[in-house]
């Protein structure tokens, strides 16, 4: 009788979890595109990728890539893409597994997130400027070794998020646990601390609807998989980010927040000595200098970007 009891327990809170995670992602609906612009499509084994591009086809290319963490995509550019757009031809895609981009269970690498990168600029984009956050810098810096670049412009870029930690793959990936503890983890509350804590130095900056369309993002059919392969290491890229960037025949340029504590100014410091690179430091700011301070980062990279009249 006893065991009867909890196995119908058991049972009982597993529907209860699919049902709560069900009205979430009823809740949050059809994901809206995360930029104002031309939004398309690239087709990539399998994905359907988002993008949204803006400016003119005929001015200099830039690619934006943004940074991986649970509720990650292409929005984290708002700030700078329609000031960019304004004298270059910008891109930005949703990563596969991220925003409007499809989300199927497939094992998310470092790999698979290399390749692409080499594949998307090749296809969409003429001799670009990349910008890469975090994790998406490092994959820049490997996947430009077989892809024309004008330049790499990297924001607080990292190879090492930590040790494998399968279990915890495994564990959020479980059509039982995973999404229960994903919610819990994209919960509104839990997003804005994380913000405030680690990609921005003043909460107050935090741009309105930041966090609504992050809770929208991370609610959205198969969002756990990809964050998954991040909190269990499998997104790091086996390179010395330093020495892979000074075989680059391109100019670097890192962008750091004063302030990152995820990733913070003294490893930047390091990449960039090995790197030979320049480094660019913003006062006041975090992991996302481009967002929570938007225009100065604009004011302090100007020079890093295409030359308009080269064009």
């Amino acid at each position: 009788m006893r065991l009867r009891s909890l196995l119908a327990g058991a049972v009982g809170t597993a529907a209860a979890a699919d049902i709560l995670d069900r009205s979430l992602r009823a809740k949050a609906g059809e994901l809206p595109p995360a930029l104002a612009g031309d939004h398309e499509t690239h087709r990539w084994r399998g994905f359907d990728v988002a993008y949204t591009e803006a400016g003119d086809p005929d001015r200099p290319d830039v690619v934006c890539l943004h940074g991986i963490h649970a509720a990650a995509s292409s929005r984290e550019f708002a700030g700078v893409f329609d000031v960019l757009a304004e004298d270059y031809h910008v891109i930005a895609p949703d990563l596969p597994g991220f925003g409007r981009t499809d989300r199927p269970p497939v094992a998310y690498t470092s790999s698979l997130y290399e390749e692409f990168v080499a594949d998307f600029v090749s296809a969409v984009a003429d001799d670009p400027v990349v910008l890469g956050s975090s994790l998406s810098g490092a994959w820049a810096a490997t996947a430009t070794a077989d892809a024309d670049v004008a330049g790499l412009l990297l924001v607080c870029p990292t190879a090492d998020t930590g040790p494998r930690r399968p279990w915890l793959r495994a564990l959020l990936r479980s059509p039982v646990v995973g999404p229960a503890v994903f919610d819990a983890a994209t919960s509104k509350p839990s997003l804005q601390y994380f913000d405030e804590r680690d990609a921005f130095y003043h909460p107050e900056y935090v741009p309105d609807g930041h966090v609504d369309y992050q809770w929208r993002t991370a609610h959205q059919e198969g969002a756990r998989f990809a964050p998954a392969s991040f909190v269990g290491g499998y997104l790091d890229p086996d390179v010395d980010l330093g020495e892979e960037l000074r075989e680059r025949d391109c100019p670097v340029t890192l962008v750091w927040g004063r302030e990152a504590t995820v990733t913070p100014l003294a490893d930047g410091r390091t990449v960039a000595d090995d790197a030979n690179a320049r480094l660019v430091v913003v006062d006041e700011t975090r992991l996302l200098p481009h967002a929570e301070q938007p225009e100065v980062f604009l004011g302090a990279v100007r020079d890093d970007l295409p030359r308009l009249e080269d064009h």
